[in-house]
């Protein structure tokens, strides 16, 4: 699948998920925005796209935890392009522990801030952008610690606060745009392997059936979402999580 066609902004991109499915999209011929808490973490994942002479790439800072910064970041991408055709959710604080003590309250207030209140500020202040598109796609990586009744992370109650409330927002969102012709997608993995797509590893990871999930096989999913034709809505991937 190309993605030629495709101006895509991903949050939290200057590492980890968000950094392998930047790489992976401009390679695919898309235009990516990107963002990171830091200018200079987005600008690294930026050169190194622009290094591959493949789809274009801008680097922009947003603190999802402030919305004026949220704000920033939708005027900036604005005036660099009319539209865009996805919009990809991917940051959110993770706080391990599972102690309810263990955790700060400012550990506990950027949690809520960055996967909750952020999510749905950044998702409203790119719906405009959106709706401009002929195949406007939101996506959305939540957690399988989103999933009613799940207990087997480890991860802070903050942080399965925060993914329950992207759930929610993601499963309205859903009935809410869907005349506006707007596809909302939620991935639930569990753990997941997060090789770099620069990096050997990327080439080398086993993907068999006792294997742990792997980034690649995340992107995949979104690629065969947004891949399909307009009548098609996906709402959600959910994983088997090993045993």
């Amino acid at each position: 699948m190309r993605l030629d066609d495709h101006s895509v902004v991903i949050t939290a991109a200057g590492r980890d998920f968000g950094r392998a499915l930047a790489i992976t999209l401009a390679d695919l011929g898309a235009t990516v925005f990107l963002s990171a808490r830091t200018l200079a973490a987005a600008e690294r994942t930026r050169d190194d796209i622009r290094g591959r002479g493949a789809g274009e790439a801008y680097a922009f800072a947003c603190d999802l935890t402030d919305p004026a910064s949220i704000r920033d970041f939708a005027h900036q991408v604005g005036a660099q392009t009319g539209h865009i055709d996805v919009l990809v959710n991917n940051g959110a604080r993770y706080v391990e522990g599972e102690d309810l003590l263990a955790a700060s309250d400012d550990d506990v207030i950027d949690a809520l801030a960055s996967g909750a209140t952020g999510t749905v500020l950044v998702t409203k202040n790119f719906l405009p952008l959106l709706l401009r598109s002929a195949k406007p796609d939101i996506i959305t990586m939540i957690s399988t610690a989103g999933l009613p009744g799940h207990a087997r992370s480890t991860a802070h109650a903050a942080f399965y606060s925060a993914k329950n409330a992207q759930a929610g927002f993601t499963e309205i969102l859903s009935k809410r745009l869907r005349p506006q012709g707007v596809r909302v997608i939620s991935l639930y993995p569990p753990d997941f392997d997060n090789a770099d797509p620069l990096t050997p590893d990327w080439h080398t990871k086993s993907r068999g059936p006792h294997n742990p999930l792997t980034s690649e096989s995340l992107i995949n999913c979104i690629l065969f979402a947004i891949g399909q034709p307009r009548d098609c809505f996906i709402k959600a991937f959910h994983f088997e999580e090993p045993s």
